[in-house]
């Protein structure tokens, strides 16, 4: 038969390895400040059972190792409860994990002082424990708040188990299945359904580290697609939302349009004013190209002083009318400016998806890139549109043959 101490040793030195863990995590990513939460739910369990171990060695009040030992227990799963609402970006919820640690603590007490019963403690345990458990099951299955990763299907269906196993050890404990539960030893049944309890704790527990890896995963997967500078999308985010655009209109024939903008004198500002004023005309040239976008329509920063705006299910003629948009914004902040202040200006050029392009979108980028030269060559701060006959005035770029070479080299 298992014995108590046995499991409650075993129970106590998880709990201590798993504090360790979340504190070094809690260290490494300060800004994942439900670590903190769980690291201390870890060492605030450890030290509950090793107060309960306590019956064990010594002659002392039941109401210790009984009362106060699971009773900072409970507070060890507020305190779990609570790291997985900060988790999901919601307040942790103080007063109703205090409010269920008191039920259970007066409950406890009551049946240790007034009226010695182990099968009411193991239910009141169970009840209060499970309570606090469901409240982290919609979070972790909620869209809204980020959840339905890996990470967040484990800890729900763990959590869900956790119950299930407190509810059976609770009937078993009240309808006294399997014989009598002691003070130190418990019965067959007890001890097993104790050990399952132990072991979907510690998987609950786990879980929380799965949900840490995805969401540090999903940073570092947004990271790797934004501008560090700018805060926009960065030239692989740009062509890997081509891809799929391009890929979308060869389906459905659907146009959708591209904008590449090159800022005017951009070298100039860099040598005349220093690097940092031309940060801050990247910078500022953002909000401004922002503000003039919808809903759904992606800008990038391609390179240098270079960006692109990704506009789905748009025409030619739409898209040039937000590419003079663009321009008006920029004439207008540049006629705002004070005497000696930087001024932005910029050349688009404008084209459209056409079913030639298929779904290749350096061959959009290349037609957007020629439209670009013209207005360039028109005189600056202006957009030009791409047509199919008009003459080129960059580079020729047979882009047949530079993918062919491309898939070559793979």
């Amino acid at each position: 038969m298992l014995s108590v101490p046995t499991l409650l040793t075993v129970f106590d030195v998880n709990f201590l390895a798993l504090g360790v863990v979340w504190a070094y995590v809690a260290r490494s990513y300060p800004n994942l400040r439900a670590a903190r939460y769980w690291a201390a739910a870890a060492f605030v369990a450890a030290f509950g059972m090793a107060i309960s171990l306590l019956r064990v060695f010594i002659e002392i009040d039941p109401v210790v190792p009984i009362v106060i030992g699971n009773g900072l227990l409970l507070f060890a799963t507020s305190l779990a409860v609570m790291g997985v609402s900060r988790f999901y970006g919601r307040p942790p919820g103080w007063r109703l994990q205090f409010a269920l640690i008191g039920i259970g603590v007066a409950g406890l007490t009551l049946f240790t002082i007034w009226h010695d019963s182990i099968a009411m403690r193991i239910a009141i345990y169970a009840a209060v424990q499970s309570v606090s458990v469901a409240g982290t099951i919609p979070l972790a299955l909620s869209r809204s708040n980020g959840g339905r990763t890996a990470g967040g299907w484990l800890s729900a269906t763990l959590a869900v188990l956790v119950i299930v196993a407190h509810t059976v050890r609770s009937l078993c404990g009240l309808l006294d299945s399997g014989g009598t539960i002691g003070f130190i030893e418990l019965n067959q049944v007890q001890a097993v359904l104790l050990l399952v309890l132990v072991f979907l704790t510690m998987s609950w527990n786990f879980a929380f580290l799965v949900m840490a890896i995805d969401r540090l995963r999903d940073e570092v997967a947004e990271l790797a697609l934004v501008d560090d500078l700018t805060g926009v999308a960065n030239r692989r985010h740009l062509v890997q939302r081509l891809a799929e655009e391009c890929a979308l209109a060869h389906r459905t024939q659907k146009p959708f349009a591209l904008l590449a903008i090159d800022l005017d004198g951009f070298k100039e500002i860099n040598d005349g004013h220093g690097h940092a004023a031309g940060d801050d005309c990247l910078r500022h040239f953002t909000l401004m190209t922002q503000s003039k976008l919808r809903p759904g329509d992606l800008l990038a920063r391609s390179g240098g002083d270079e960006f692109c705006v990704v506009l789905p299910s748009t025409t030619l003629s739409e898209a040039a009318l937000i590419a003079h948009r663009i321009l008006d914004a920029c004439r207008a902040d540049a006629a705002a400016c004070m005497p000696g202040e930087v001024q932005i200006a910029a050349s688009i050029g404008v084209a459209q998806w056409q079913l030639r392009i298929g779904q290749y979108p350096e061959r959009l980028i290349a037609a957007a890139d020629q439209a670009l030269y013209v207005a360039k060559n028109d005189g600056k701060n202006r957009y030009a549109v791409y047509e199919i006959d008009s003459p080129s005035m960059a580079p020729e770029i047979d882009m047949d043959a530079m993918i062919d070479s491309a898939r070559s080299a793979v």
